[in-house]
């Protein structure tokens, strides 16, 4: 399969400055990811709230300067007559001509909508901002009814539609320079059940419509499992493990992402429930190597926790544990995982 993009060891840090103003620590939102994303398929990354998730998203759009590392974008998205296909060393035209390939659609529709603008000239933005000015009124009444609404829409404001026909204005914004991606991040959380079904059936119309790509960016795995040919797991900043989408559900490799695999919601009342004990360890890095590494060691809150549920017959990891970050290995084709 083809590769459109690529990420290669990818790391943003943030500086913690103190009161004078000098580094004292890092925030590694990201500490070298790798991920190839293939041409037509749907790739999901997931993990927890703070993981990087949305980090990654904004760097693969270069709204934040990677710290290292590099975006290698295919021919098929750079042009023959690119520069260069990394997507840090692109000129601002270039990047401008990028951005024409790589479409967006945010978690909270009404957040991502001018209240003060008309549907029409919301979702014509695009093409007005990149010059496709010709036969405007025409192209986005298209844009609308390939996502189910209509012409008399074009002529309303956000609030006067749910939370569902907003996401939808949102999605024909973001096909309105036919982008080779879509990066959807957390497309359907802030969406009603039956409502979230109709997107995500909506996405996969338009996906087979427009031969289009879809980086999928989530924290419900039941919505993950439905949309995503191959999955990626995030761990403060890190990929921890990556594999097709049935292999990763019916064999999980890394204890937490077999820990989130069994908070997935089920009817199953026998299914195997394990618990993450202890809180998620601070992501600052001090500059100070004495405080340098995360403490492997079980934590005083650990152990209480522990004692709290023995004799119960339920599993649990501690997060102490998963700060040993042993190298991504392989353990079939196409599955990898940091155990040892």
């Amino acid at each position: 399969m083809k590769t459109i993009l690529s990420v290669k060891n990818l790391k943003k840090y943030f500086s913690v400055k103190n009161s004078w103003g000098n580094d004292v620590a890092l925030v590694k939102a990201l500490d070298g990811v790798d991920l190839e994303i293939e041409s037509g398929k749907t790739f999901g990354i997931v993990g927890e709230s703070g993981c990087g998730k949305t980090t990654l998203m904004r760097t693969l759009l270069r709204l934040v300067e990677p710290t290292s590392g590099s975006v290698v974008l295919s021919e098929e998205i750079v042009g023959e007559q690119g520069s260069s296909n990394k997507l840090e060393e692109l000129s601002s035209e270039e990047l401008r001509k990028f951005r024409r390939k790589i479409g967006v659609v945010f978690q909270d529709p009404m957040g991502a909508l001018n209240p003060r603008m008309i549907i029409k000239d919301i979702v014509s933005e695009p093409l007005v901002i990149h010059g496709k000015t010709d036969r405007i009124r025409e192209k986005v009444i298209e844009l609308l009814e390939n996502v189910g609404l209509s012409e008399e829409h074009l002529y309303r404001y956000p609030h006067e539609f749910s939370g569902g026909q907003r996401q939808r204005i949102v999605i024909a914004r973001a096909l309105a320079l036919d982008p080779k991606i879509l990066v959807l991040d957390e497309p359907t959380s802030a969406l009603d059940v039956s409502v979230q079904a109709q997107i995500l059936n909506l996405l996969n119309d338009l996906q087979k419509k427009y031969d289009l790509t879809y980086i999928f960016i989530s924290h419900d795995l039941s919505v993950i499992e439905y949309m995503c040919d191959r999955l990626a797991v995030m761990y403060l900043g890190r990929v921890v493990e990556e594999a097709d989408t049935d292999a990763l559900f019916s064999n999980p490799q890394h204890p937490y992402t077999k820990a989130l695999l069994s908070a997935t919601p089920s009817f199953d009342k026998n299914k195997e429930k394990i618990m993450i004990l202890g809180d998620v360890p601070s992501p600052i890095t001090y500059l100070d190597e004495s405080k340098a590494k995360l403490a492997t060691e079980m934590t005083e809150q650990e152990k209480l926790e522990i004692k709290a549920i023995e004799g119960k017959g339920i599993d649990y990891i501690v997060r102490s544990s998963l700060n040993d970050v042993p190298p991504l290995i392989q353990i079939s084709d196409r599955h990898y995982a940091r155990v040892r």
